[in-house]
């Protein structure tokens, strides 16, 4: 399996981060997280003129591992990537996970949570409903392999087949 540049996607919660992290520390790849190009410590966001600039910065490069969903960037990412990972995990479990990370300082968010958001869950909650077709088609159009995990297990299990 090739892994020179790779896509880490799936529901807010699902542990994409986490997985990109271990992935990152064993196969030694520049890891980036997409959410801190587009979110400012102050919670706003960059235009997407200037996400955009930053994204093709990245994509330029021989070799990376690029965190985060943005389904509007997909395409583009999916032309340059050679390795996809889906981490595709119950809704209840990915509301949990954003329900536990609470109060921790993480290195893929500019900020720390320390509440509940209520759109944001709402947004999880639907993210199989309203998010999920959308990735699947732009996927499906893109003709890459994906490899898809539906538990934390799965995704456990590959990463300890890979040599450090």
């Amino acid at each position: 399996m090739r892994m020179e540049r790779v896509l880490v996607i799936g529901c807010p919660g699902s542990g994409k981060s986490t997985f990109a992290r271990a992935l990152a520390e064993r196969t030694g790849l520049p890891l980036y997280y997409l959410d801190m190009l587009f979110h400012r410590p102050d919670r706003t966001t960059v235009s997407h003129g200037d996400f955009d600039a930053a994204l093709g910065r990245l994509l330029a490069e021989d070799r990376w591992i690029l965190d985060g969903n943005y389904a509007r960037t997909l395409p583009v990412r999916l032309a340059r990537c050679d390795q996809v990972f889906w981490l595709d995990y119950p809704t209840e479990l990915c509301l949990e996970s954003v329900r536990g990370r609470r109060g921790q300082v993480r290195p893929d968010m500019p900020w720390v949570e320390t509440e509940e958001d209520p759109e944001f869950m709402a947004y999880i909650a639907r993210f199989r409903q309203d998010r999920r077709p959308e990735m699947e088609a732009i996927l499906e159009r893109s003709g890459r392999e994906v490899t898809v995990f539906r538990t934390r297990e799965e995704a456990a299990a590959f990463l300890s087949s890979l040599e450090r």
